[in-house]
């Protein structure tokens, strides 16, 4: 409506498999929206893995799919890794340990990454001298 001072989200747009890096020394990280609590990231892997040994161990809620390619994750309670493929998408909630001990090197493999941080608490209003919630 005319004067209304209203703040809307940008429309953006793009393609997930455009502008697809090969033959990469590490990982490539890219930020599609971030919008409150919620993150959204194009990852791109050419033969990457988490090195022996280390574990993620996220504060925040992970959803992935992966788009082309191949990949496979370990949960740190599971005795073999979980392969995945085009289509295949996994949950991991806040704190389980997890690597990635394989991603195909031959071709990329380009992940969606929806991270989800904690919402925070609300905040509690603090009595003044005066006892009053301010």
């Amino acid at each position: 409506m005319p004067g209304e001072d209203r703040t809307s989200p940008m429309v953006t747009a793009g393609c997930l498999l455009s502008d697809v890096p090969h033959g990469l020394q590490a990982e490539r990280l890219d930020e599609l929206l971030k919008v409150a609590n919620v993150r959204i990231e194009r990852i791109v892997s050419t033969g990457q893995a988490t090195p022996p040994g280390e574990w993620f161990d996220q504060a925040w809620d992970e959803w992935v799919v992966v788009i082309s390619g191949a990949a496979e994750i370990l949960l740190e309670d599971e005795d073999a890794p979980r392969s995945l493929g085009p289509g295949d998408y996994l949950f991991l909630p806040a704190h389980i340990h997890h690597r990635v001990t394989w991603t195909a090197s031959e071709r990329p493999t380009v992940w969606l990454a929806v991270h989800i941080d904690p919402v925070p608490k609300a905040v509690e209003a603090i009595p003044d001298r005066d006892g009053r919630q301010s």
